[in-house]
């Protein structure tokens, strides 16, 4: 997996809405004077222990948030099975990380979670930051991965139970929960990315992108999912590279920026249009289709247009005769068609009166014949060269089929030019 360092802030929206959790005490039962209507039960958890309540209230009311820390740790110490301890502990977790505590407020979450498997909040934190420790090269980045995608997918399965705390809004709710559903896709994204689990990485990592589209730490790794599956899925790929590109730190850009580039141009044969997709990626705007490559027609009908036929080596005249459109096959055939030309290439077969030749570097590797030379007059015999045999020779070009190619040539003469020319090389088309 390819690292790139990042530096990211938990937002405090993830545990909005921490309360102070206030118990009920018990009471002494008195007796009533005349019958009363019953009262309705209390929904809050009830210390029997007077001593216990007041070490609890003692702790959560005071102003200084030292002294409540230092107070929650005392109580928690105390009384270890106290009806109040998972409160407790949701308080103290969300006071340390107000203090900038990461590794107490990770800490109180393990405990919170071994004691509350579905705590939602807890999971949130020792999701996020087990991830961002591991992204950020901690030496114990694959267990803390580990721990992520654990902690990730419990989030997930308990997220759709998490209640709705007391005072806030429905739609900071909805903010808190998506804030959060963001942090476990994450976690379970980057943990299935670096076991090379591409199917899970794209699932998960694009959920987390989709609702946080600015976050780099999870927009590059999405793309490393893209492009390192095979096949390689490159609209996907290519767009998320250049919109990592967008929103790099700065000095990450130019290096995502030119890994971005590169992927578009091993995808597109050339650059054309990359520009376009890197100005509507930074314009934060939706998706837009990679171009495909050009397709064998293309290439030829560029080839075409670039060179006059009778300035062509022979291999040019196979690709736009094989691949190229009828216009642009006509082009060519009309410009070399029964006029004399000399060319080079490797022996196949040879007669007296009739050669199969390749021509062309990749038929010549093949050991494939793409010409067949005629000759008005049988060849001497000592003049017949053997198969594999390197010649120059002359011929009038009189007939061809595009596929397999096949050029016939006739009006054949050996001839033996003051240098020899190379073979052309032949040209392939581009990867579909």
């Amino acid at each position: 997996m390819k690292k790139i360092l990042v530096t990211v802030v938990l937002g405090v929206a993830v545990l909005a809405g921490a309360q102070s959790a206030q118990p009920a005490q018990s009471q002494p039962a008195a007796q009533p004077a005349q019958a009363q209507p019953a009262a309705p039960q209390s929904t809050a958890p009830v210390i029997k222990d007077p001593a216990e309540y007041n070490a609890y209230v003692a702790a959560t009311q005071s102003k200084d948030p030292a002294a409540e820390i230092s107070g929650l740790e005392a109580f928690l110490t105390q009384y270890p099975s106290s009806i109040m301890k998972n409160q407790a502990l949701e308080i103290l977790m969300s006071k340390y990380q107000e203090s900038g505590n990461s590794p107490k407020t990770m800490d109180t979450a393990k405990k919170l979670v071994a004691s509350d498997p579905n705590n939602v909040r807890a999971l949130t934190l020792l999701a996020y930051f087990d991830r961002i420790m591991a992204q950020n090269g901690d030496p114990n980045a694959k267990q803390l991965l580990v721990d992520a995608k654990k902690y990730g997918q419990q989030g997930l399965d308990n997220l759709p139970k998490f209640t709705k705390p007391d005072g806030t809004s429905p739609e900071d709710f909805k903010k808190m929960t998506d804030q959060m559903s963001v942090v476990f896709h994450a976690a379970i994204g980057i943990a299935c990315l670096q076991d090379k689990d591409y199917a899970c990485s794209i699932t998960h990592l694009r959920a987390a992108v989709d609702g946080s589209p600015q976050d780099f730490s999870i927009v590059y790794p999405l793309t490393l999912s893209y492009l390192s599956q095979t096949p390689p899925d490159y609209q996907n790929g290519i767009w998320f590279a250049a919109r990592a590109a967008a929103i790099a730190p700065a000095q990450a850009q130019a290096q995502i920026e030119k890994y971005a580039r590169s992927q578009y141009v091993k995808f597109h044969q050339g650059d054309d249009g990359w520009p376009a997709i890197l100005a509507a990626a930074k314009s934060n705007g939706p998706q837009v289709p990679i171009p495909l490559p050009p397709t064998p027609a293309d290439q030829a009908h560029a080839m075409a247009i670039a060179t006059a036929p009778d300035k062509m080596d022979f291999a040019q005249w196979e690709f736009i005769l094989g691949n190229g459109a009828q216009a642009d096959q006509d082009l060519v055939w009309t410009a070399i068609k029964g006029k004399a030309v000399q060319l080079a290439g490797t022996v196949i077969k040879a007669t007296a009166t009739e050669f199969d030749i390749a021509g062309s570097l990749d038929d010549i590797d093949a050991k494939k014949a793409d010409i067949t030379l005629t000759f008005e007059a049988p060849i001497p015999a000592r003049l017949i060269p053997k198969e594999g045999a390197s010649i120059d020779f002359q011929g009038e070009p009189s007939a061809y089929t595009p596929n397999p190619f096949m050029m016939t040539m006739e009006k054949g003469l050996l001839a033996k030019p003051k240098t020899t020319p190379r073979p052309p090389v032949h040209h392939k088309p581009a990867a579909q």
